[in-house]
């Protein structure tokens, strides 16, 4: 399960090359609502922790971007928040989860060299870390190569097994920092996109379009953990590439959202940033919207 370019750019050119455009959503309601069903397997629930392979070079103010977005996820934070998003995850029939920083591991030496292949990914999350009740997250810096970036997907996530006699069951994800490689692919709206219309881009409310736009993929896939963690949750379509709770809702930043424009957003008064959620330690991010299960529709946060 994936982040697909290819479908997030037919989406937004679908109604601009049938009164529409480019994979970030439509125009016109869809004939047919957007309905995931519910497979009737096991969802992510109860207190887990998000351990952390940092694969290649990241600063301290980049790491620090996602450390805070990870952190905000349980936080108390009134809504619009990273928080509020979250809890939206809960609505879904036995999901649920209280989410909490693990370990981190940095991989600067690149054990794998500069090029990955997605056996190299489940490797790196097998190896590294405990895997009871927790998240392996991988993130590539933005010179390293991985197997489908930028042509088929800005990032994935998978489930493997570990420990004695492979017994325990557990979910990971893989995304990368885009910013050289793919930004119209995988940072937009921080930069323009590949296709469709081109609008000037956003400001990312943390100063660095590689990063931002990898929060959006962070919460995309963490969202797709939450809600089909071992393929057999909430999703609609195809098992083996499936629209979950935030790939069903591509583009939903903001209200009036349409292919090629994310939305009405908030701003940054001081420095013009496009935002949608507050987080931990005064963050402010810009988050995807998730279907929601009790509206059965994709909403955004504000």
């Amino acid at each position: 399960m994936g982040i697909n370019i290819l479908h997030l750019l037919s989406l937004l050119l679908l109604p601009l090359v049938a009164t529409a455009m480019l994979q970030h959503e439509l125009f016109a309601v869809p004939d047919d609502p957007v309905i995931l069903d519910y497979h009737n397997g096991t969802l992510v629930t109860g207190n887990y922790s998000i351990n952390i392979i940092w694969y290649g070079d990241f600063t301290a103010a980049q790491r620090g971007i996602v450390i805070d977005f990870i952190t905000s996820l349980s936080a108390s934070t009134p809504a619009p928040s990273v928080a509020s998003w979250w809890k939206t995850t809960s609505l879904y029939q036995g999901g649920g989860a209280q989410i909490t920083l693990g370990s981190q591991y940095f991989d600067t030496n690149l054990s794998f060299g500069k090029s990955l292949t997605r056996k190299n990914l489940s490797q790196l999350a097998t190896d590294n870390g405990h895997h009871k009740n927790a998240i392996t997250a991988i993130f590539t810096a933005q010179n390293i190569l991985v197997e489908g970036f930028c042509l088929a997907s800005c990032g994935i996530h998978r489930w493997a097994t570990a420990g004695k006699h492979n017994g325990t069951k557990f979910a990971y994800l893989w995304a990368g920092n885009s910013e050289t490689q793919c930004p119209g692919g995988c940072a937009w709206p921080f930069h323009k996109p590949i296709y469709g219309p081109q609008d000037p881009p956003l400001i990312p409310p943390n100063g660095d379009i590689g990063m931002d736009g990898l929060i959006i993929r962070i919460a995309t896939l963490l969202a797709g953990i939450a809600t089909n963690p071992y393929g057999d949750g909430y999703f609609l379509g195809d098992k083996l590439a499936p629209l979950e709770a935030v790939t069903a809702c591509p583009g939903t930043f903001g209200t009036g959202y349409y292919p090629g424009y994310p939305g009405k957003l908030l701003i940054d008064e001081t420095t013009g940033a496009s935002y949608n959620a507050d987080g931990l330690a005064g963050r402010k991010y810009l988050i995807p919207g998730m279907w929601n299960p009790v509206t059965k529709e994709c909403t955004p946060l504000v």
